[in-house]
């Protein structure tokens, strides 16, 4: 076990950060990102940052390294270990990155060369700090990763980024952060983009980590459950100002600000959520209505490429979505969700069964038929960002799929992009804004007018709050329902966070392995699952409460013994 806070609270702290200030140079002026920000991080202790996007929590933790834009500046002192980092040379700076601080990004794919494999970044990590034979570089790298669990170590030594799954990236990051044994490691939303069992697994080896190197770790992320999971204290940001800190279970059973508060108060509990019945719903049970999306035996191949075999990613799937409803499709990446996600709006083809929309068969649609169809569904995109085309203003986004139907142009078509900028309460300014210069939320909420444009009745949500803050994420999925109820489409919400699922769906169905293992309502698949992978699944979501998370993690440890 680790010491506790309280035994480690006499050793000199590892950062000491003091009056630190980051801003930002921008048409001429000088915008704060972080102000006065005053903490310490002792060995073997987590210190967690929160607070909204855009409140100062990574600004602040890229200028510990001088990760900063070329128009940033950092003032006041930040010691390592007694040593002053601000205004350190950039030659004397490259020594500690690696060495004493390391970084696991928030997104590994970005933060890794695609070029070269992922045995030479963790070698070339290796032989920069330490004075090391390419031999012993090598047999280092094979042991670190078969220290994060990294499944085949030798053969994963030889593949490249883009091989490997979410979860294994983020491992392969992580070997590399601590190849050379940092005293501080500075994780960005290490867990975001995960499923629950692989964040479960993280959050274990970084714990591990923690105790077995006893190094100071700051931990930047939104998700509440990882805090109460792995944190010993937290600060809470807010328009880069710390407005609270203290320990986590202090901060959590009695919050003082009123930001922090309301950031509690939106993070979903499971066993709480409430799904609105629609009248679209309510109807379809009085009169068994035929669903709106139906999947009957449905087998979905991707073909042989190279020397890459064939690969059966779903397999015999019966799955019906009925008026009004919203179906949760859960599961583990690589599970199949988006896959059949992709399958419903035709852009995969069905390689057995049949897949119907409004009771037309849509698995040997010829393209002619497929265009037609895809008015009848929308999709809502994981990635905001990069489903929309950045050259194009936002108005024009929305608007696309309605001129393409012909369905209006000129001031009609004005009028409906408007109308639609008010259902997802954008202003309607936004109109002549770029992807660039929105939020994660508003571009989430044009991706949520463009996909409604044509009032489909059914709308495929693939996992869009899971790069979202929890207040973000709150109001986002109210507007959702607040849609729903008055649109009264069907949705299939695909997600690994079963939280979230539950504060939507009227059912939900569990994928493993490209399977249906499991679906039913949200009371017999969340409260008494029948499925020893939907059990393990739910098993592994960490509840946003540091001591009932700290009994299920003991309870956890106990089975497994």
């Amino acid at each position: 076990m680790s010491a506790t806070p309280q035994a480690r609270s006499s050793d000199a702290p590892i950062l000491k950060v003091t009056d630190l200030g980051v801003d930002f140079w921008v048409d001429g002026t000088w915008y704060p990102a972080a102000i006065g920000m005053n903490y310490e991080v002792r060995p073997g202790e987590v210190l967690a940052i929160v607070g909204e996007s855009g409140s100062g929590k990574s600004s602040s933790s890229m200028a510990l390294l001088g990760l900063l834009p070329p128009n940033g500046r950092v003032t006041g002192s930040i010691r390592l270990k007694g040593r002053e980092l601000a205004g350190l040379p950039l030659n004397k700076l490259r020594n500690v990155r690696g060495k004493d601080v390391a970084v696991i990004f928030q997104e590994p794919m970005t933060a890794m060369n695609p070029v070269y494999t992922i045995g030479f970044q963790i070698v070339e990590a290796l032989r920069t700090q330490l004075s090391m034979s390419p031999t012993e570089a090598k047999d280092r790298a094979i042991e670190l990763l078969t220290m994060v669990e990294m499944p085949s170590p030798e053969s994963t030594f030889n593949k490249y980024p883009h091989q490997l799954s979410g979860g294994q990236r983020q491992r392969a990051m992580i070997a590399m952060s601590i190849s050379c044994d940092p005293v501080l490691l500075i994780a960005d939303e290490p867990t975001t983009a995960l499923d629950v069992t692989v964040q479960a697994e993280i959050l274990d080896l970084m714990r591990n980590l923690r105790t077995r190197l006893n190094s100071a770790i700051v931990l930047i992320t939104h998700d509440m459950g990882v805090v109460a999971d792995l944190a010993d204290n937290i600060i809470v940001m807010k328009d880069g100002v710390i407005v609270e800190s203290g320990t986590v279970e202090g901060v959590f059973s009695d919050p003082q600000h009123p930001y922090t508060q309301q950031l509690l108060a939106a993070v979903p509990h499971l066993g709480t959520g409430e799904a609105i019945v629609t009248e679209a719903l309510l109807e379809a049970e009085k009169t068994n209505a035929a669903p709106v999306l139906s999947l009957k035996d449905v087998v979905i191949e991707y073909p042989k490429h190279g020397r890459i075999p064939a690969f059966r990613a779903v397999d015999g799937v019966n799955l019906d979505i009925y008026p009004g409803e919203v179906v949760g499709l859960v599961g583990e990446s690589g599970s199949g969700k988006t896959t059949i996600g992709r399958a419903s709006i035709g852009l995969i083809p069905i390689h057995e069964g049949s897949l119907s929309i409004n009771g037309r068969d849509i698995s040997s649609a010829t393209d002619k038929e497929m265009r037609a169809h895809r008015r009848y569904t929308g999709i809502v995109f994981q990635d905001p960002g990069s489903s929309l085309n950045p050259r194009m203003p936002i108005g024009q986004s929305i608007g696309e799929p309605i001129l393409l139907a012909r369905e209006a142009k000129g001031k009609d078509l004005d009028r409906r992009v408007e109308q639609l900028l008010d259902e997802v309460e954008l202003p309607r300014s936004f109109r002549n804004r770029y992807p660039h210069e929105l939020s994660g939320g508003q571009r989430q909420r044009v991706g949520i007018a463009r996909a409604l444009a044509l009032r489909p009745p059914v709308l495929i949500a693939d996992e869009p709050t899971s790069a979202l803050d929890v207040s973000v994420q709150a109001r986002f999925l109210d507007l959702l329902q607040e849609l729903q109820a008055q649109l009264q489409f069907a949705c299939l919400f695909i997600s690994h966070d079963l939280a979230v699922v539950d504060v939507l769906a009227h059912r939900i169905a569990v994928m493993h392995k490209g399977k249906l293992v499991e679906q039913g309502t949200k009371e017999e698949i969340l409260r008494n699952p029948k499925d020893p992978y939907t059990q393990r699944l739910i098993a592994a979501v960490p509840l946003p409460d540091p001591v009932a998370q700290r009994e299920r993690r003991a309870n956890r440890s106990t089975s497994r013994g």
